[in-house]
């Protein structure tokens, strides 16, 4: 089962995530109920920390492919909620950790729990969380499944590592910012889509078809996400207008926008990226370049290219309410501004 790269559908509305959600809404209530359970502990601080993450509202996507993932293969027992919910404290703990080092005051709109509990214990709850992860992994029994994780697991630490180099390096490839993107949150979405077809004991054809639609619809929903830090207010968004601005990160709108502007913008750039350029004002003039140039529009046009591979991915899959769900959530991850 070879993945394809087939056209978007043409819709009568924008496309919608609440397929996804009612295709899964049970399975993530089992998934919720683990998740609750297990980020309990005798140390008041941790479920307090992890509570005010884990509550803050976020899509819970990586677990939700997972639920997705094994309704799309047929499979109807119960082992996926643990690995799910392993999937959600493998994303919570990155979170907690990129927090800390981005310096990070606001996420989903709520104070970050840096902000709230301070840099140690955040760090501290977010090990705490992966070891949760790694005992549901252990719980389940399969090695196939552990190795999967948990190489997820490392990648997605060296992608963060990767883009930690890169920050502040104007001369940052759009090459090696996919490499980064396809490490730091592409990983944990192919492995979260492929550990469904594991678990249903499916062939290595769909266990790969699985893997390639996570891993193309993780970059796409990171392409967005670096868009709509140049494209959306604070309010919509979740987080500051221009938060990945001031940190130096060299995104695909940046990386664009730097190879199309003329010498006097390119030197804007690299003073900005450099952080000598990063007030009010310079955001403001940041934003209007990539605007110029249209490099929102031609960053989300890229997502688009991975979406319609993640669509082809599932296309060997029987046509029916999991398989359009997971394509219309595809869809979703490119059209939404939140």
């Amino acid at each position: 089962m070879s993945a394809e790269v087939v056209s978007l559908h043409p819709r009568a509305s924008e496309p919608s995530l609440a397929p996804m959600l009612a295709l899964t809404a049970a399975g993530m209530n089992s998934v919720n109920t683990v998740i609750l359970d297990r980020m309990q502990s005798q140390i008041p601080l941790i479920p307090a920390l992890a509570g005010h993450l884990i509550s803050g509202g976020g899509k819970r996507m990586r677990p939700m492919l997972t639920i997705a993932g094994a309704e799309l293969c047929g499979y109807h027992g119960a082992r996926h909620h643990k690995l799910a919910a392993a999937v959600e404290f493998i994303h919570t703990a990155t979170l907690l950790h990129d927090d800390v080092v981005d310096g990070s005051d606001l996420r989903r709109g709520k104070a970050t729990a840096n902000m709230v509990f301070g840099n140690p214990a955040s760090v501290l709850v977010g090990d705490f969380l992966f070891s949760r992860a790694f005992e549901l992994m252990v719980e389940d029994g399969s090695l196939r499944v552990l190795k999967i994780l948990s190489h997820a697991s490392a990648v997605i630490a060296e992608g963060e590592v990767d883009q930690l180099t890169a920050q502040r390096h104007i001369e940052t490839s759009e090459e090696r910012y996919l490499s980064i993107i396809g490490a730091k949150t592409a990983a944990l979405f192919a492995a979260a889509t492929r550990i469904a077809a594991v678990v249903a004991e499916r062939s290595e054809a769909e266990e790969r078809a699985l893997e390639d639609y996570g891993r193309n619809l993780g970059i796409a929903f990171q392409l967005v996400d670096d868009a709509i830090d140049y494209d959306s207010e604070a309010a919509e968004s979740g987080k500051g207008k221009g938060d990945d601005f001031r940190d130096g990160k060299m995104t695909l709108p940046v990386i664009l926008a730097y190879a199309r502007g003329d010498a006097v913008e390119r030197r804007f750039w690299q003073d900005a990226i450099a952080g000598f350029a990063n007030s009010d004002d310079d955001l403001a003039h940041a934003v209007e370049l990539i605007h110029r140039h249209d490099t929102v529009n031609a960053t989300r046009e890229r997502a688009r290219h991975f979406v319609q591979r993640a669509i082809g991915a599932i296309a060997g899959f029987p046509a029916g309410e999991a398989r359009a769900a997971m394509a219309e959530a595809a869809e979703f991850a490119v059209a939404r501004r939140y």
